[in-house]
């Protein structure tokens, strides 16, 4: 397909509301998790994956000569996703916050770089004809964008259908971002399939996060009632024990493994502190008999003078 020529006003203003929400989608997500100061149920490969599919998917924009804020989409996109997997960093995996920061920033510099490397390398063959080379760029960044969605599924089988970790007022800024989008690709004069397949893919999976929850909402509505009613913490509840991870029992479990370990680690060295103890009693016994020995000896009689 040729690079899009002349864009129309309403491409222009759909691709401009897709860009704010998708340059703002996941600041609720990061907000939440800084509150949180956790990030269980939210993966860590998800935000990693769709740093990644940052790349490709600007790469592919930039070279289509799509609308502008379409091109800008994807960098605001990487940024943030990768602010948010450095918090699955610093809060689920203990890392210090400069490490992690660093780190962040260091793959967002080379993801960068290879984005520009691209462009410059795959811009004069796509405008001589060779479109190849464009729709596998496509391609990888459908498939990052999509499989950066499946972890979460992960999490929500996890815990029978329940959503947690995710903040939903993100989950609903991207899905408007990515309709809004779409929008724009439908309102240019000519439709790219692939660049409609990314946004599509996002729909459809976040769309089934939502319905995830929604049916666990409608499921536990009798047991989250009697939760309120008697001022339990709706996990507290024996019969919610499905719907938490990880489980309760396992949670017993590893604390009673953990207290087991530390008894037998004391009584280990409680052993070596009575062995320990008990040599240097040997050797004080020791030392004290050679010192009466020495005394007798001492005060022994002295050999006769001829």
């Amino acid at each position: 397909m040729a690079p899009q020529g002349d864009i129309p006003v309403a491409a222009n203003v759909l691709g401009t509301i897709g860009t704010v929400f998708w340059c703002i989608q996941l600041i609720p997500q990061i907000w939440y998790n800084w509150r949180q100061k956790k990030t269980d149920g939210l993966p860590g490969l998800m935000m990693f994956l769709w740093a990644a599919s940052a790349v490709p998917f600007g790469v592919y924009a930039i070279v289509q000569k799509f609308n502008i804020p379409i091109q800008v989409q994807p960098q605001a996109f990487g940024i943030l996703a990768l602010t948010s997997w450095a918090q699955v960093l610093i809060y689920n995996n203990a890392w210090r916050v400069w490490t992690a920061s660093l780190l962040a920033a260091g793959i967002g510099a080379i993801f960068g770089g290879i984005q520009l490397l691209l462009v410059l390398t795959l811009r004069g063959p796509y405008t001589r004809g060779v479109d190849w080379p464009m729709t596998l760029i496509g391609v990888i960044s459908a498939i990052l964008l999509a499989a950066g969605l499946i972890p979460p599924y992960f999490e929500i089988a996890k815990r029978n259908g329940r959503v947690v970790g995710i903040n939903f007022i993100f989950l609903s800024i991207d899905w408007l971002g990515a309709f809004f989008s779409l929008m724009a690709l439908v309102a240019q004069r000519t439709f790219d399939v692939l660049g409609g397949v990314q946004y599509l893919v996002i729909l459809l999976l976040e769309a089934g996060i939502f319905t995830s929850h929604l049916f666990f909402l409608l499921r536990t509505r009798s047991l989250r009632r009697r939760a309120k009613e008697s001022s339990t913490p709706f996990d507290n509840m024996p019969e919610a024990r499905k719907f938490v991870f990880p489980r309760p029992e396992e949670t017993a479990a590893s604390d009673h493994t953990t207290e087991l370990a530390d008894i037998e680690k004391g009584t280990v060295d409680s052993t070596a502190t009575g062995a320990m103890k008990a040599e240097s009693e040997n050797s004080s016994e020791t030392a004290d008999e050679g010192k009466r020995s020495g005394s007798t000896v001492a005060l022994g009689r002295w050999p006769s003078r001829s």
